[in-house]
């Protein structure tokens, strides 16, 4: 098999896998049946599973394919790219101090947005997105494209699926929540629906994702080999 079709292959088991062991119709009976912890390590074995061998098959044919786009020498793309990269580091270290209401180890019932949620109710997957697309716009080789646009289809599909979720398991408490924020980065403020207040920049947060973002340009090419968005 090709590397081209071997990482679509993947990348579609990893998807549809991710999606399906955390839908309703699923979700619910495994945890009825072996309970909450115990789904989210079976959760987290099929995630590997199917992550791990994607991974690999990509780390061992980059570049593969025929090249579908090529932007690497445009200043104002790498730029731009750069921006989403520190953006997307910024957003996940916030999703990890101020998470989602549906987020593994959140708070169980949907308070008042404050702080990054105001942005964005979905900073991890938002991260994820961007982290995707600042790659695919750097990475035009058809293998790549496919390795890398299942980042942010893993967090658009994930945002959603969970907001339905927790839909269903909050009820008004969590549509109320919904309604006061957005998706799509900005959507509330912009909205009227939200308002940024001093209080609500993550300063801390921000040092963190600079730093971390610092420390990955620097051991990228260690690690992963290459420039850090090839």
């Amino acid at each position: 098999m090709d590397p081209v079709t071997l990482t679509a292959l993947w990348a579609a088991l990893f998807l549809i896998t991710h999606l399906a062991v955390s839908s309703s119709a699923i979700r619910p009976r495994l945890v009825a049946a072996v309970g909450e912890m115990p789904y989210r390590g079976i959760y987290s074995l099929i995630s590997f599973a199917t992550l791990v061998p994607l991974v690999i098959v990509f780390s061992r044919n980059k570049h593969a394919g025929p090249v579908l786009w090529n932007l690497r020498d445009i200043a104002p793309v790498r730029w731009l790219v750069w921006l989403m990269m520190l953006a997307a580091f910024i957003l996940f270290v916030a999703s990890l101090i101020n998470p989602n209401p549906g987020a593994v180890g959140a708070p169980s019932s949907a308070g008042t947005p404050r702080g990054i949620l105001k942005l964005t109710r979905h900073p991890s997957f938002v991260a994820l997105s961007i982290f995707g697309l600042a790659h695919l716009l750097m990475n035009g080789f058809a293998g790549d494209v496919l390795f890398f646009a299942t980042f942010p289809a893993v967090g658009i599909l994930g945002g959603m699926h969970q907001d339905r979720r927790k839909l269903s398991e909050l009820g008004d408490n969590y549509r109320r929540f919904m309604a006061e924020t957005s998706f799509f980065p900005g959507a509330a403020l912009m909205s009227g629906r939200q308002r940024w207040t001093q209080a609500d920049t993550p300063w801390m947060t921000i040092l963190i994702g600079v730093a971390t973002a610092a420390i990955i340009v620097a051991v990228h090419p260690i690690i992963f080999g290459g420039n850090p968005l090839g």
